[in-house]
């Protein structure tokens, strides 16, 4: 009998168990992030828009992508969707300057989409970003390889995360991303 209860204790502990705290103190829209341009990027002014944040990087097997997440933008920036690239190195897998990759992303992808400076995605130098993401969405949100996408709704607040290997057009992504935009 006490095997069944200890049994019955743990599926129920499985099902309630919560990944995050999403008390969302704050919101994505109230940080900032600095642009490949080393401008400060206000998110405020993504506000009342969808989000796709990208951890990018130049040497990845994944790195053509970039033409993917280009036809994303070109298809939902005028229906709300921001498609925002946080080039990375934590993976050891990214160039050494914001020069040097935002001309490989125009030379080879003709990215037009905003992009950011070079930042960590994971661990204790996360920028914010990052860690607020994890703090309220879950491990999910933390980034296991370049590549991964983690999508806003328009409350500023984590609605999905999409793993390195699942392409920005593909049905999984669209669906998701016309979901928060209608």
């Amino acid at each position: 009998m006490k095997k069944l209860t200890l049994i019955g204790i743990t599926i129920i502990m499985f099902f309630f168990k919560n990944t995050a705290t999403a008390n969302y103190e704050k919101i994505f829209f109230d940080h900032s992030i600095k642009s490949i341009d080393d401008k400060i990027i206000n998110l405020e002014e993504f506000s009342n828009k969808a989000v796709l944040l990208v951890n990018v990087a130049s040497y990845c097997g994944f790195t053509k992508q970039y033409d993917d997440l280009q036809k994303l933008w070109d298809t939902y920036k005028d229906k709300g969707l921001i498609v925002l690239g946080v080039p990375s190195n934590s993976f050891n897998q990214e160039k050494d300057s914001n020069d040097e990759i935002k001309k490989f992303c125009e030379v080879n992808f003709s990215i037009n989409f905003p992009m950011t400076s070079i930042f960590d995605v994971k661990g204790d130098n996360a920028h914010q970003i990052y860690k607020w993401a994890k703090k309220n969405y879950g491990n999910t949100a933390v980034p296991k390889w370049n590549f991964h996408k983690i999508l806003i709704d328009k409350n500023g607040k984590v609605f999905d995360t999409f793993a390195s290997f699942t392409k920005p057009m593909s049905k999984k992504i669209i669906d998701a991303v016309e979901k928060v935009l209608n």
